[in-house]
């Protein structure tokens, strides 16, 4: 598993891309099963156990293709490993929940993972920094072509892939896009706009993807059809209406930034002394005050950070990685009182490298 000064990695965490002001992360998601098998939510341990092992053996058959990932079997992870893997988006929380001969291939750069035995029997997906759909879909659907190759997937001609849930049927592609929308939010537009959004077809959650909460003003809408539309459809789609709100969260910052500038300002700048110097923080706290300081650094009030580091912080503060930085399980007090801890040490190793290269 990651030593501490690989924890934080993760392409999307670079914060870099196109309207990486607005877009976090796009991530790209190919759902696909093997002829004559049930789906693993039906299948023996026995049938769950041959279709890890023809999947890692069509990965073995493609050589250099799959040199660059690590095979890991969920079993072999612990509780806390299984839920970093979470918090840094490399696994959904349904395979960490149900990991029996779950197994995973990750792409050491993190841009690319691979989930077997989650809800169907592969999970394909890319996740990239900024607004990068076409990119993300290429980098999944290549790894879609090379094991599609080796392995017969389940197909109908009318229907098209076949998936343990109908709504992923046809293209079997979930495309999504995480935006940090905390102007909306402090204008009373947001619910108007997800309203909106619903009727258009797209589905809309929180940080984790379906049954959780907005929080941190984050907020991830997907495509909900799959039957019927071919990937690109799909994709512009969902990148036509992504550009759309972006361009009424910048109006809506310009907004406040034109009759509040003060305010705003005052917002971000107590929002960075709390992050160095509260002593008990709870998760969604930190959460609230990470998107004030994000807001400050995108609208100019506030200089010397990065993007990098305030996403870094989005998984930092998580209870899995907590715990991991501790080398021990820690009760929820403990946690809230080891989130501000981490919280001011990054920001003071990041001030230091700063400074180092500066001089």
């Amino acid at each position: 598993m990651a030593k501490k000064g690989e924890l934080l990695h993760g392409y999307w965490i670079e914060g870099t891309g196109p309207e990486e002001e607005v877009v976090v992360s796009v991530r790209v998601r190919i759902a696909r099963n093997l002829v004559k098998l049930p789906f693993p939510y039906l299948a023996t341990d026995e049938q769950t156990t041959k279709i890890q092992n023809i999947i890692a053996g069509a990965a073995a058959k493609q050589g250099s293709a799959f040199k660059d990932f690590s095979f890991m079997p969920m079993e072999g992870l612990d509780g806390v490993q299984k839920q970093i893997l979470v918090e840094k988006h490399m696994v959904s929380p349904y395979l960490a929940r149900n990991s029996h001969n779950g197994a995973l291939f990750l792409r050491n750069d993190g841009a690319v993972s691979i989930m077997i035995n989650e809800e169907d029997h592969l999970r394909i997906q890319s996740i990239l920094p900024g607004l990068q759909l076409e990119e993300a879909w290429q980098e999944a659907n290549r790894y879609d072509d090379l094991l599609e190759g080796k392995i017969d997937f389940a197909f109908d001609e009318r229907f098209g892939y076949l998936t343990a849930c109908p709504t992923n049927v046809g293209t079997g592609l979930r495309a999504s896009v995480m935006l940090h929308l905390p102007a909306l939010i402090l204008t009373k537009q947001i619910s108007r706009l997800l309203t909106a959004l619903s009727q258009v077809g797209l589905a809309v959650r929180g940080l984790y993807g379906e049954g959780t909460e907005v929080i941190g003003n984050l907020v991830q809408i997907s495509n909900q059809v799959t039957l019927g539309q071919p990937e690109s459809e799909i994709l512009r789609n969902l990148e036509g209406i992504t550009r759309q709100v972006i361009s009424q969260e910048q109006s809506a910052r310009q907004t406040l930034l034109n009759g509040s500038r003060e305010k705003l300002a005052d917002r971000a700048g107590r929002a960075y002394g709390l992050l160095n110097h509260a002593r008990v923080m709870s998760s969604h706290e930190a959460m609230q005050l990470l998107s004030d300081f994000r807001l400050g650094y995108d609208l100019g009030l506030i200089k010397g950070y990065d993007r990098r580091l305030l996403n870094e912080l989005l998984v930092l503060i998580r209870p899995a990685c907590l715990q991991f930085l501790a080398g021990r399980e820690l009760s929820p007090e403990e946690r809230d009182r080891e989130r501000p801890a981490q919280i001011k040490k990054r920001f003071d190793e990041y001030r230091q490298s700063a400074e180092k290269e500066n001089k």
